[in-house]
């Protein structure tokens, strides 16, 4: 194996990962965005809402993007390292952060309180307690990582997996009838992700930790070293996440 490869993955393997941060990929790795502009739809409904609730928001850095924000604004998080940096990031602009256990789907909050619950790539999305929530005539906005997201780099890696995928956007619409939310807006898309070195791979999955689950560079050197002259050869490795849009209803 040559100095390249290995000066790749060991500067991926050391680099620091912080939150849900992406910063460390810039120029070594892209992917296309959802037509429907998530951010841009939060800015929209964050102006119009005066009570809203974000489950499962990460370390915070896509509200703390947001130009405006309602009177009232709770982010929920479960990982005690992104609670901490959420709370830094978003106490100053009045924001409350609730840290919530995401064993049990239960949330520390009083009926029909909400105009507005969303999520943004949610691990779970626990529909029975966003209806609870909600008053009558608020919505669940979220953007959901979709079916066979990046499968092809889990296939490269771990080999082939089984068919069929439980975070599809139609699963997601039965559940949230099941609990009594009209959903009145439901999208799919496939995007192009592309990684320009093995090392931006490496730190990839490191960071999101479900496409190759229990990853480790040992434990997978020889599909590396592949995929790193696969890239060598082509100057790039193309695989496809998938995302969905959906927007439920609590009738008046």
């Amino acid at each position: 194996m040559d100095q390249s490869f290995e000066s790749l993955i060991a500067e991926a393997e050391t680099a620091p990962i912080v939150g849900w941060n992406f910063d460390w990929l810039n120029g070594r790795a892209t992917e296309e965005r959802p037509s429907w502009e998530y951010s841009r739809l939060l800015a929209e409904r964050y102006r119009q809402a005066d009570k809203v609730l974000d489950l499962q928001s990460g370390s915070g850095e896509m509200l703390a993007a947001l130009p405006h924000l309602p009177a009232l604004l709770v982010a929920t998080e479960g990982y005690r390292p992104n609670l901490t940096l959420a709370a830094q990031r978003l106490r100053p602009r009045g924001v409350h952060v609730v840290g919530t256990d995401d064993r049990h789907e239960l949330l520390p909050f009083s009926d029909a309180v909400f105009d507005l619950v969303t999520s943004r790539h949610p691990v779970t999305t626990w529909w029975k307690e966003i209806e609870r929530v909600l008053r009558p005539g608020g919505s669940y906005l979220s953007q959901q990582v979709g079916p066979n997201s990046l499968r092809e780099l889990s296939e490269y890696i771990m080999g082939p997996w089984l068919k069929g995928s439980a975070r599809h956007p139609r699963l997601a619409e039965q559940q949230a009838a099941d609990v009594g939310l009209v959903v009145t807006d439901l999208r799919e898309e496939r995007l192009r992700t592309v990684f320009y070195d093995v090392g931006a791979v490496v730190y990839f999955l490191r960071l999101v930790i479900w496409i190759v689950p229990n990853f480790s560079v040992e434990r997978f050197r020889d599909r590396l070293w592949s995929l790193h002259q696969q890239i060598e050869r082509e100057g790039h490795y193309v695989a496809h996440a998938s995302r969905f849009l959906i927007e439920a209803c609590k009738a008046r």
